[in-house]
């Protein structure tokens, strides 16, 4: 999850998505490490500047920077199941992924993913390596001085997992417990900050390239927690025996589609796209197939 810029998958998550890590914030005015309900577009988008070129990496495509390590937004499929099958023959799926096919079709596009660490995607954009990030990507004010956001898709809510039986709680995290979480999100840049400004310090926070990554640390007991969002730590948890996620919400925040900053007709095309499928009903489809109510 953004990741440099300010879901209890069941009922709870339903509730929250389709409204990844500093303090939360909301983008009212256009603009997410996981998890979620479908809900309105809130937002406006960036303001458009006249121009309506979409201003793409090569023609014809759209191509999506992401982590294909954060369950059920982005994902490596088993072999050739899923819905996107790369050129490579590797397959993705994920809420994400779908939505990502979604805009594409919509715009006329073929999607084409580029999985990659996620500090990586961010850069991707900016460097005109990638058309969009959609990678469980939290809004942030510092974000959106290199990246033009929509409106928010999904609300991502952050937990905390620990071992079962652990004396870790939220209120003692940051009595010298190591932590991890994934690098470039927001987990990590919260986490990491001074007493100060609410986070734990830098010594106490070690940043993993993946959250599979840091999951696996906690089960080799080489730190006490991970803060990561709810929805692939309710996968992470199922798919590792002996780890639990603490109650409560550790964090809250925004989850939205970035394109590079000034790209306004790519934006609008993105937006646009977003906001049919939000009407239609598309969306909730989408996040039905992959986060079960009940």
């Amino acid at each position: 999850m953004k990741k440099l810029f300010a879901l209890v998958m069941a009922a709870a998550m339903m509730v929250t998505l389709l409204a990844a890590c500093g303090n939360t914030t909301t983008n009212n005015g256009g603009s997410a490490n996981n998890g979620g309900n479908a809900s309105t577009n809130e937002g406006t988008g960036d303001e458009n500047t006249g121009d309506t070129s979409l201003n793409l990496v090569e023609e014809g495509k759209l191509i999506m920077a992401t982590n294909c390590q954060f369950p059920p937004y982005e994902m490596v499929a088993d072999g050739t199941s899923g819905p996107y099958v790369g050129e490579d023959g590797v397959s993705y799926e994920g809420i994400d992924v779908e939505i990502a096919l979604a805009i594409a079709e919509k715009l006329g596009l073929e999607l084409v993913i580029d999985d990659m660490d996620f500090d990586s995607a961010l850069m991707a954009v900016q460097n005109n390596a990638a058309d969009v990030v959609l990678a469980g990507l939290s809004y942030r004010e510092d974000r959106d001085e290199e990246l033009d956001f929509t409106d928010k898709y999904a609300t991502g809510i952050q937990v905390v997992i620990v071992k079962e039986g652990s004396d870790v709680t939220m209120d003692n995290l940051g009595d010298g417990k190591l932590i991890g979480t994934q690098r470039g999100t927001t987990g990590y840049i919260y986490a990491s900050d001074t007493p100060e400004n609410g986070g734990y310090g830098e010594e106490n926070v070690l940043a993993y390239d993946n959250g599979a990554l840091a999951v696996q640390a906690l089960v080799d007991g080489a730190i006490d927690a991970v803060i990561i969002d709810q929805g692939p730590a309710e996968a992470y948890v199922a798919a590792n025996e002996g780890l639990t996620i603490l109650p409560g919400t550790w964090v809250e925040e925004d989850y939205c589609i970035a394109v590079d900053e000034g790209n306004a007709g790519l934006l609008e095309a993105v937006q646009t796209a977003l906001s049919e499928l939000q009407a239609d009903g598309t969306l909730d489809t989408i996040v039905a197939k992959y986060i079960s109510a009940e």
